[in-house]
């Protein structure tokens, strides 16, 4: 395919998406599994979690707020639209609404640092194979999870947090969300990628005890990645630490797997263990945060996989 390389660039912006309402739970719960309806027991204990964060995540105005600070930070000649996985507006959509705004060439950015086949490369066929039938160029950002303006925020918020917690020894753990191990003996990236930035950041924030961890498994009948958070905590306090920062590394925004899964599940876990717990700050739309991603757009060479 032949593209005008001085023609604007739309950025399609994706996320994973969330019922805009409680109404919503239910078929955005059957989308994520693929359509096959949740059980009454599975729909009432995600209601549970969304009713303990207020009733409704708020993903979904996050996400829109990161896309008007990535479209002030890139300026003129880019076109941001947002493209969900499990919710409106989908993947399908924003490339359907930059095409219709004149866009034959697209830089597809996933708000996840780290790539795996099962996250990432899932977004990555639908953007995909949706550009294609629209008859425009589309190249993925397959990974971020190393970009120094990433790196220094986190590096930066981890920092604070230390300096706030009275408790000593500390350790810090990186978490991202967990997948199913059968991603292993594929050679996924995913747990590489996600020690890569841990390391990274604990560096730039002078910190010597840390660690990775997991959360918000899937509740499915095969085995995920591990250690939990969850289980991570118990070790620490048996190996003597006092306190514990949670970075939650792979998320970007506020939503349920940071204000249900951390600040309530977690923090009763160290609050019942006597291990004093704080987490980082999540990046939302924060300038500089919006800046990077914007960095990263621009680094795409529009044409070829970045």
């Amino acid at each position: 395919m032949v593209t005008d390389r001085t023609a604007p660039v739309g950025v399609l912006l994706m996320a994973y998406g969330t019922p805009a309402a409680p109404a919503d739970v239910e078929a955005y719960y059957t989308h994520v599994r693929r359509g096959r309806p949740p059980t009454e027991e599975q729909l009432a204990d995600l209601r549970r979690r969304y009713e303990a964060i207020g009733g409704t995540s708020p993903l979904l105005a996050r996400t829109r707020e990161q896309a008007a600070g990535l479209q002030a930070a890139l300026g003129d000649g880019y076109h941001v639209e947002l493209g969900m996985k499990h919710a409106p507006p989908f993947i399908e959509d924003g490339v359907a609404a930059l095409v219709a705004a004149g866009m034959t060439r697209i830089v597809g950015l996933v708000l996840a640092p780290h790539y795996s086949a099962l996250s990432v490369g899932e977004y990555a066929t639908r953007a995909e194979a949706a550009a294609a039938g629209a008859g425009a160029a589309l190249t993925m950002v397959r990974s971020w999870h190393l970009a120094p303006g990433y790196l220094d925020l986190l590096a930066g918020f981890v920092r604070a947090e230390l300096a706030g917690l009275s408790a000593e020894p500390v350790e810090v753990v990186f978490t991202a969300h967990s997948l199913p191990t059968r991603i292993l003996a594929l050679g996924d990236p995913y747990p590489d990628q996600l020690a890569e930035t841990a390391r990274a950041v604990a560096g730039r924030a002078g910190v010597g005890r840390w660690s990775v961890g997991w959360q918000s498994a899937g509740r499915t009948p095969e085995p995920w990645i591990g250690p939990d958070v969850l289980t991570v905590l118990p070790a620490l306090v048996e190996a003597g630490a006092a306190g514990v920062v949670v970075c939650a590394a792979g998320f970007v925004s506020d939503h349920l797997e940071v204000l249900y899964d951390l600040d309530i599940e977690a923090r009763a876990a160290a609050d019942r263990l006597g291990l004093a717990f704080t987490r980082t700050p999540s990046l939302n739309a924060q300038p500089e945060f919006c800046a990077t991603l914007a960095e990263v757009v621009r680094g795409v060479d529009v044409g070829r996989d970045a």
